[in-house]
């Protein structure tokens, strides 16, 4: 992947180039992120420096909930350390074991909805430094685990840049509490709720849906390194962030798609596209498009275009 460059005008207007340069102090970078973690990357802040207990032997850096209810570990390296995917990997592990003890922190600083919340299937880990080596790039898509390998750049102007270099998607745990499992049995009973099986893939697409979704799929993924993550009540597009999330509504022969934009910057059409702000719904993003034919399809890829290029 090459390198992200960043220019600014200068008083000629000409392009001058901001010359990125790494944290003095690995803290500082910690912090930072900490405090606008949530839309940097999606992921709601629960505890820094946790501990892992004797076994495991080690603090982690800052624990979160992605806004897809997954649990989420992430590591800061001030420059690069050929030791994050082994302490990645020993921290998922970690997770795998700590259920109840991540549950209850959750409860105490989110509240019972989120603890109850909690998907276990792919818990993830972020780590955060200034370059990754080849070698981990390789791995990462070698492990097993759900790692994402984000590079940073600090620019003069308190400016702070952030990269996805790889990811991985790792495998679904077969680990989940049975608590949850009767709870994800419960929400694909309901007939009025429009529901994406857990391993939903085109294979498990509702058959009136099946084309118009394939045409809904190549729109979403034409952007460049896009995750498709299949969850419990919707499938993911994301890159660090969801861009876009999508349902099925095979009773009405319908897909929503909720879009990480700005309702306001739309002009809303009745039926076709919804202001979702304040309105609870499975999956995320503020912007609501009801797609139920190849031309609405065509009509909602502008949409679709500028969610990416501002993602």
């Amino acid at each position: 992947m090459t390198d992200l460059k960043l220019f600014r005008l200068d008083a000629n207007g000409q392009d001058i180039e901001l010359r990125g340069s790494t944290v003095a102090l690995e803290v500082e970078l910690q912090r930072r992120i900490e405090a606008g973690m949530e839309a940097m990357l999606g992921i709601r802040f629960l505890a820094s420096e946790y501990p892992t207990g004797p076994w495991h032997r080690g603090r982690i850096d800052t624990l979160g909930i992605d806004e897809n209810n997954t649990p989420v570990v992430v590591e800061y390296k001030k420059g690069s350390d050929n030791g994050v995917l082994s302490q990645a990997v020993s921290y998922l592990s970690w997770l795998e074991s700590a259920h109840h003890e991540v549950e209850a922190l959750v409860r105490k600083v989110l509240g019972p909805e989120a603890a109850e919340s909690i998907d276990w299937r792919r818990p993830r880990m972020v780590c955060i430094a200034a370059s990754f080596s080849h070698h981990d790039r390789v791995a990462v898509q070698r492990l097993p685990e759900r790692i994402d390998l984000v590079r940073y750049r600090v620019f003069e102007g308190d400016l702070l840049s952030l990269l996805l270099v790889d990811s991985s998607p790792g495998s679904p745990s077969a680990a989940s509490p049975r608590r949850n499992r009767e709870r994800d049995a419960a929400a694909d009973s309901m007939p009025a709720t429009p529901v994406v099986p857990a391993s939903a893939g085109p294979s498990l697409v509702p058959d009136c849906l099946r084309d118009l979704y394939a045409e809904l799929d190549d729109a979403l993924t034409t952007w460049g390194e896009v995750e498709v993550a299949s969850l419990r009540h919707y499938i993911a597009y994301r890159r660090l962030v969801n861009v876009a999330s999508v349902i099925f509504r095979p009773k009405h022969e319908s897909i929503l798609v909720y879009l990480r934009l700005d309702p306001e910057t739309v002009t809303l059409e009745e039926g076709f596209t919804r202001d979702m702000r304040g309105i609870g719904h499975l999956g995320t993003g503020d912007l609501e498009v009801r797609l139920a034919s190849a031309p609405d399809l065509e009509k909602a890829a502008p949409l679709i275009r500028r969610a990416f290029e501002a993602g």
